[in-house]
């Protein structure tokens, strides 16, 4: 019976700065050494992954990238951002440190992505479903191909290109349609600097008036919008 495990190893400029965090995210420190190489490993569930600190690191050149499967990313997105909101007041979703909510993306399974603070992408999915899931047509469809770029690809300014015309093409579009692209649309304003924009963009939404129907449906998206306003 095999027996083989592959562990993977994470750049760092802070063996310190990236053990914090990863304490945050529920993950218990099993070993470290710091001479001669700065290193440690790291453990939470069946996950496992090892830290080493490089002198001058840069996070944001970092091409560290790892897949997580799960069956359910709602609740692990849900454990993660509590132990992150706990730690650092909010949830970070711009610059690195990140986070970014589950969302489908055009071509590939349904999940999250989380940037650590070595610029390394934890990148989450649904264990078992369809990489190659594609939503029909319309808004869905729109949101769907601006979370490839923006949350997949970090391509946040051709996200908002996508979001930008897709809300002007279906601009009939029902509000459960409407409210996922708005509260994205937000939320990429916030990633890139534009505080003031995605505030205003919040506050439109939330003045919104909705069915008990359409609340209850759009109950995530409307708790999304106000934890961003907040932060």
């Amino acid at each position: 019976m095999s027996t083989e495990t592959a562990v993977p190893l994470l750049p760092c400029r802070s063996l310190d700065e990236s053990l914090a965090f990863y304490t945050l995210l529920g993950f218990e420190q099993t070993y470290r050494q710091d001479r001669p190489n700065p290193l440690a490993a790291l453990t939470r569930g069946g996950l496992e992954l090892q830290l080493f600190e490089i002198p001058g690191f840069v996070p944001e050149d970092s091409y560290g990238s790892i897949l997580i499967m799960t069956s359910d990313t709602e609740s692990l997105f849900e454990e993660f951002a509590a132990g992150l909101r706990s730690g650092l007041g909010k949830l970070p979703i711009a610059g690195i440190p990140r986070i970014t909510r589950p969302r489908r993306k055009q071509g590939t399974a349904g999940g999250f992505s989380l940037v650590d603070p070595g610029g390394n992408w934890l990148r989450v999915f649904r264990r078992g479903e369809s990489e190659q899931h594609e939503t029909d047509r319309g808004l869905p469809r729109v949101l769907e191909s601006a979370a490839r770029q923006g949350d997949a690809r970090g391509d946040d300014a051709r996200a908002i290109e996508i979001l930008e015309a897709g809300l002007v093409r279906y601009a009939d579009a029902p509000a459960v349609e409407r409210v996922p692209a708005l509260v994205y649309r937000a939320e990429l304003e916030a990633r890139t600097g534009n505080a003031a924009k995605a505030r205003g963009m919040l506050l439109e939404i939330l003045d919104m008036r909705f069915s008990d129907e359409d609340a209850l449906q759009l109950r995530g998206d409307l708790d999304a919008a106000r934890e961003l306003l907040d932060g």
